[in-house]
């Protein structure tokens, strides 16, 4: 089959199409990496319009799309960079809810079609959440279609007036298998030669869960020999966590962000997601197709994406929690059968190629 990208009919140009990204998570990010080259593969001109780090961290220029910087606020000066990059723009792709609003305002006049992906919700409360409310309504509303990467985000986007809401799982790009040899010196590096490795990844923040972790660590001491929680991420409760570690003498170690989440995982012995919500969380995606037993909350779009792959427990419920990894690590069996099930889960996910297909499907539909 060639690999030369497939010509337009009848002389047309090409499709051109827009991608806008916010702050831009490590899951939103990933995808229009991906999304931008799989594309351009199809012979559509891409322009990715991000923040300038995103251009530093994932290359989107070397999957072939054009980068435009543009600061990841709302001001008129980001709205009106934005706005000169749509201009011949047959689609514009918002990846999120801030770049949604912004790429709304920077459409405001023009009939372009606006298609929206939410990749996640906002956690917030009070004031900031009315807030949230109404910034998700002007977006649902703003958007041609609304693309809900887990079946909960698709209701939200309908119950905020979205005239067109639509189920598109995102699978992140399946990560290098690991080097076998490489698992003892990572282990070694984590401080988990001789006792059992527990991971956990993700931002520092509140809706994560980590408070209740913690509180199933300190049940894990009893054990012996005592398993080691390790947590890979960022963010602004790093320094309570790690104070809390302290005191305690918890076996928890904060590690910080790492780019080489996939080879840590692959040597883990189970994999925990306490989040009080997840659309479809890249640590669950990443410990099934690694076969690492996970333990889940059975929270957004946690259940759909794992089956019965994964021990789900009640999001806060420390006692749950602690208890699903305590039998896990006595029942290799167990363990085994969830490794197996979760690479059989993976195998039903959509691809790549078929993210970028349905994808292009609706550009397709929006421009005719």
């Amino acid at each position: 089959m060639s690999s030369t990208p497939p010509i337009p009919p009848y002389g047309q140009s090409p499709l051109c199409a827009v991608q806008v990204l916010g702050g831009g998570s490590a899951g939103s990010s990933t995808h229009v990496r991906s999304l931008a080259a799989g594309l351009v593969a199809r012979g559509v001109r891409v322009t990715v319009c991000a923040p300038a780090e995103l251009e530093r961290t994932y290359d989107f220029v070397g999957a072939g799309a054009n980068f435009v910087s543009v600061a990841g606020r709302s001001d008129p000066a980001a709205v009106g960079t934005l706005r000169a990059a749509c201009v011949g723009a047959d689609v514009v792709h918002a990846h999120g809810l801030h770049a949604a609003v912004r790429a709304a305002l920077a459409l405001r006049g023009r009939r372009v079609p606006l298609v929206v992906t939410w990749h996640s919700r906002a956690h917030a409360e009070g004031a900031r959440g009315h807030f949230v409310r109404l910034l998700e309504r002007r977006a649902a509303k703003a958007a041609a279609i609304v693309l809900g990467t887990s079946s909960d985000l698709v209701d939200r986007a309908r119950n905020r007036g979205a005239r067109d809401a639509r189920l598109a799982p995102v699978t992140v790009p399946a990560p290098r298998p690991p080097v076998n040899a490489h698992e003892s010196k990572a282990r070694a590096e984590l401080g988990a030669v001789d006792r059992p490795l527990i991971m956990a990844v993700g931002s520092l923040v509140r809706h994560r869960g980590y408070g209740a972790l913690l509180d199933a660590a300190r049940a894990w001491r009893d054990l012996d020999p005592v398993p080691l929680l390790v947590i890979a991420g960022e963010g602004r409760e790093r320094g309570g966590l790690q104070r809390r570690i302290e005191a305690e003498a918890l076996p928890v170690r904060l590690i910080g962000h790492r780019e080489d989440i996939a080879e840590l995982l692959a040597v883990a012995d189970i994999a925990v997601l306490s989040s009080r919500w997840e659309a479809r969380s890249v640590l669950a995606q990443e410990a099934l197709r690694a076969g690492v037993p996970l333990v889940a909350t059975a929270v957004g779009g946690v259940p759909e994406l794992v089956g019965d792959a994964a021990e789900l427990v009640a999001y806060g419920d420390t006692e749950a929690l602690a208890g699903a990894v305590v039998r896990l690590l006595a029942d290799p069996a167990r363990c085994q059968w969830l490794g197996d099930a979760g690479r059989a889960q993976a195998a039903t996910w959509p691809t790549e190629d078929e993210t970028v297909t349905q994808v292009l499907s609706v550009y397709d539909e929006l421009t005719g």
